[in-house]
């Protein structure tokens, strides 16, 4: 599958994790498509799950953050974030934990592709954790 085509998948059915009863154009969706030093894909993984957890638990304006990388290739990693609107994204990259996140994992990274999308459908089963 191409990379286009399985992120198109990927995006559509990573969207399973939280409640949006209505869709709002205000959404902000954020895409990065990173590349992680092979030797250091387990400690990312750590750092990636931290900073998740706490930005879901403790920002109202973070409505999902997802991880995922390619099975066959760990260091080829994934983040789908939507937020309730471009001013909460810009408050999640001004927290103390986006910044240790940033701090930890920056030498990590060699490479880091962001990409903002336009939510199309965003479809979820109320009560279903990923």
């Amino acid at each position: 599958m191409n990379m286009n085509r399985w992120l198109v998948v990927m995006v559509l059915s990573c969207i399973c994790g939280i409640a949006m009863a209505e869709e709002s154009p205000s959404r902000y969706v954020r895409i990065a498509e990173l590349e992680i030093d092979p030797g250091r894909v387990d400690a990312f993984a750590a750092a990636t799950r931290e900073v998740g957890q706490a930005s879901v638990r403790s920002e109202d304006g973070c409505l999902v953050l997802y991880a995922v990388a390619e099975k066959d290739n760990p260091g080829r990693v994934r983040v789908f974030e939507i937020y309730r609107d471009p001013a909460a994204y810009q408050a999640h990259l001004q927290t103390s934990h986006f910044k240790k996140f940033r701090a930890a994992t920056d030498d990590m990274v060699k490479s880091r592709k962001l990409i903002d999308a336009t939510p199309i459908s965003l479809a979820t089963k109320p009560g279903v954790a990923p």
